[in-house]
């Protein structure tokens, strides 16, 4: 029977680390690997090396290189999931959670990692499309289903009134963070939190009238 590493580190007595840990460190390690050295030189054994992991604990969170980097664009995206639970309860409400949902995802996709990871895949990189699809799956796809679902389920009630929820969010993200992003990704404007996004979010949601 394969020995799990919580079972190895107790035999080599330390205490056994969660898998949550375990996971966290493997996507730390993957992340930094590749903003500094390149998608290429995130390899299995590299991550393994800089996580203080053994290799085949790496392989449980991830089978390649691939879903190793779809891994980080979906726990990034993982992190504001818990924002989209809130729900109002009067149209009045809208605007105030819409904008506190959309702050949550600029500050994480709009900071000084996410912007160097877009200036990667805009990059020559190896397997360059297949790269783009992962991002375009867990990070942009993902992040545009999660709003129109909040949108439609607001809609459903009453509370706003738009015609076609699933393109009211993909105006209100490119508005919000598709442009900053290029902008920070050229060097015009420095990633969050240096940047202020919010007077960004207000006009975009009062031009929707949201």
């Amino acid at each position: 029977m394969p020995t799990t590493e919580a079972e190895t580190q107790k035999r080599r007595g330390r205490p056994a680390r969660p898998e949550e840990a375990l996971a966290a460190a493997v996507i730390a390690a993957a992340t930094k690997l590749m903003l500094q050295h390149g998608y290429a030189a995130m390899t299995m054994e590299a991550v393994a090396r800089q996580a203080g992991v053994a290799k085949k604990t790496v392989y449980r969170f991830a089978g390649d290189r691939e879903a190793l980097f779809g891994l980080i664009v979906k726990n990034w995206t993982d992190t504001f999931l818990p924002a989209f639970t809130t729900e109002a309860a009067s149209a009045e409400e809208v605007p105030a959670i819409l904008e506190a949902i959309l702050s949550t995802i600029a500050q994480r996709v709009l900071c000084e990692d996410a912007v160097g990871l877009f200036r990667l895949l805009v990059g020559d990189i190896p397997a360059r499309e297949e790269i783009l699809s992962i991002y375009d799956r867990n990070g942009v796809e993902r992040s545009r289903a999660l709003l129109a679902d909040w949108l439609a389920r607001h809609k459903a009630r009453g509370l706003i009134d738009v015609a076609d929820a699933t393109m009211a969010s993909d105006l209100i993200l490119s508005m919000v963070i598709a442009e900053p992003l290029r902008r920070m990704a050229l060097g015009l404007v420095a990633p969050v939190p240096a940047t202020d996004i919010r007077p960004r979010i207000t006009v975009a949601l009062a031009l929707l009238r949201l």
